[in-house]
């Protein structure tokens, strides 16, 4: 059950780190250049000291209607190049608890940043896929981790972190 939930969150966390194109729905061919500087400096802005809070299910229990709690924690969020970010997230399960870099492709839809993951590899954790898009104070979206999968959402906060 740790394991389970380290990777669900080694699997989060990395989703929450880079960002590549971005979509047009309305007659707008591109968003300018300045749009997105904008916008990826607000969505850096927005994830500095935070606490993602909120729930996440598993696809094959009874229970997947109600979700269960999740917690992450990250520190801060920065543009590495092209669309890939590097989210500086807390890592806590059993013994272990520690900060590390994370390197995550982000794609934009729009001005909404989406954690875009397709059989990412996460040394000795395993690989994922998932789709996580940020929107203000809220994120929401799907997981999968070989045969067990699901979905998560959630609130944005501000919180004091432990700087140890």
């Amino acid at each position: 059950m740790i394991i389970n939930s380290a990777c669900r969150l080694l699997f989060c966390l990395g989703l929450l780190v880079s960002v590549a194109s971005y979509a047009q729905a309305d007659e707008k061919a591109s968003t300018t250049n300045e749009d997105r500087k904008n916008a990826e400096k607000d969505f850096a802005q927005r994830m500095e000291n935070t606490v993602l809070v909120g729930f996440f299910t598993v696809d094959s229990e009874q229970q997947e209607q109600l979700g269960k709690p999740e917690r992450y924690e990250i520190r801060k969020v920065t543009k590495a190049s092209g669309n890939t970010w590097i989210f500086q997230s807390r890592i806590k399960y059993g013994n272990v608890d520690v900060v590390l870099p994370i390197l995550v492709p982000i794609q934009w839809a729009g001005d909404t940043p989406v954690v875009s993951m397709t059989d990412f590899n996460i040394p000795t954790m395993g690989t994922f896929t998932c789709r996580v898009m940020f929107y203000k104070n809220r994120y929401a979206g799907t997981w999968q981790h070989g045969i067990k999968g699901g979905h998560m959402w959630g609130k944005i906060e501000k919180a004091k972190l432990n700087q140890e």
